[in-house]
């Protein structure tokens, strides 16, 4: 069996040794630690491999909380201590930085980070039938497999719905529809936590009685979604309480739709918006673009401040949330929503949104490369990046710094997702 010495961690938080200068990938090895592998996928540049034995373990190596860690899918570090997980993602995006983009930040930032348990308030699970193991299945898929995880409990969800877990089963297994139930969607706000069910046939009189039943005894809401995530609708009950969530330090809150894009760590969320802020530091009288704005997570704040915010999405149905929430926390009058496709961004599109002092920009995954290759020469003098790549973040601060002048002051990993290989960070470029 082939030993290794294990030098860091990848973009997946898979270790990472070399045999004769060939990179092997050894799932559940930690850097430091001198690990026994079995290679299962052989390249002409790279090996994949599971981990054998760990001969000399890393001092960041811990028990994982959670009894299903190593078959579920949904974590993939819990055997590494959460304070050198930050770190481990602090030097993913250094080395993403410098080997996609060739850039580094001037300084570092601290990483932001939480909770590392029962932080997250937004998940979709996947719910089989499958009788050979006992069955109804709820929970994420197992890992690197199609298949669902036989979950009895979650350390990352909120306790409340952990503990749902398994009364949802026995619910799923009474149903009628029970095999053409292919996900549930779980949204936590402040006053309410709801369920989307995914249903490709429609209820008996018997399904609404028994989810009736359920609501009531578990304090949830059910929402039906009969085909794409637009048609979700609320079932039951028809009360009031509708899902929020605060930025208290600014006085917000927003109010959204459980299949609605929404940060899924509540308490880190804060944190980022507060960095955030700082970073932009904006000012009475300054006209200022959110890219990608979402339902206004960053655009809020930012018109509280007194800057005058144009706020720039591509879902109509953000927008109009974000409008709603703007109304509703008395910024109507300092905000602007307007929806494109920021993806097909041209310096013409652009432009014809005026000049702006600063901007913020929260790109999905796929990043921003159009708008900032469409920055012209009255681009904004300062520019802060939410990223949920480092891959792609690296990519367009190349252009950023390489062909638009601008200087990359700073840029620090944010842990919206512990225990994941996941890694958001936040940057700031400056322009003379």
């Amino acid at each position: 069996m082939p030993l290794g010495t294990i030098e860091s961690l990848d973009h997946e938080a898979r270790g990472i040794t070399r045999h004769e200068g060939k990179a092997i990938f050894v799932d559940g090895a930690l850097p430091g630690e001198t690990v026994e592998y079995a290679s299962f996928r052989r390249k002409p540049k790279f090996e994949l491999a599971h981990l054998v034995k760990v001969l000399k373990p890393s001092n960041a190596r811990v028990e994982p909380r959670c009894p299903h860690f190593g078959i579920c899918g949904g974590c993939a570090m819990q055997h590494m201590d959460h304070s050198a997980q930050v770190a481990a993602k602090q030097r993913v995006l250094e080395d993403s930085l410098w080997h996609i983009g060739r850039v580094r930040p001037e300084t570092m930032l601290p990483a932001i980070h939480g909770s590392p348990w029962g932080y997250r308030h937004r998940a979709r699970l996947g719910v089989r039938n499958i009788p050979s193991k006992g069955g109804v299945l709820i929970g994420f898929h197992e890992w690197r497999s199609s298949y669902i995880a036989d979950i009895r409990t979650c350390a990352i969800l909120p306790p409340h719905v952990s503990a749902l877990l398994m009364p949802l089963r026995d619910l799923v297994a009474a149903l009628s529809i029970s095999e053409r139930l292919p996900q549930i969607e779980i949204a936590v706000g402040e006053v309410c936590t709801t369920l989307v069910l995914r249903i490709l046939m429609p209820l008996s009189a018997k399904d609404e009685q028994l989810l009736r039943q359920f609501a009531d005894r578990h304090d949830v809401v059910f929402f039906l979604q009969p085909k794409g995530p637009d048609t979700a609708y609320r079932f039951y009950p028809q009360d009031d309480r509708r899902l929020t969530y605060g930025l208290p330090e600014f006085g917000l809150e927003f109010e959204f739709k459980p299949t609605d894009f929404t940060q899924v760590n509540h308490a880190v969320n804060q944190v980022l918006v507060r960095r955030a802020l700082r970073l932009l530091d904006p000012q009475p009288g300054e006209r200022i673009a959110d890219m990608f704005c979402g339902l206004g997570n960053f655009t809020l704040p930012i018109a509280r401040s007194g800057a005058s915010v144009v706020g720039v999405e591509g879902s109509p149905a953000l927008v109009r949330r974000g409008q709603e929430s703007a109304k509703a926390n008395g910024l109507a009058g300092a905000v602007e929503f307007g929806v494109a496709n920021l993806f097909e961004c041209t310096e013409q599109s652009l432009a014809a949104l005026g000049r702006f002092d600063k901007m913020l920009i929260d790109p999905p995954r796929e990043g921003a490369i159009e708008l900032v290759r469409a920055l012209g020469a009255d681009a904004p003098k300062r520019i802060v990046y939410v990223s949920c790549n480092p891959a792609t973040l690296a990519r367009d601060a190349a252009v950023l710094v390489a062909t638009k002048g601008y200087r990359f002051i700073a840029a620090g990993a944010v842990n919206m997702f512990p225990h994941t290989a996941h890694v958001e960070s936040i940057a700031l470029f400056e322009r003379p």
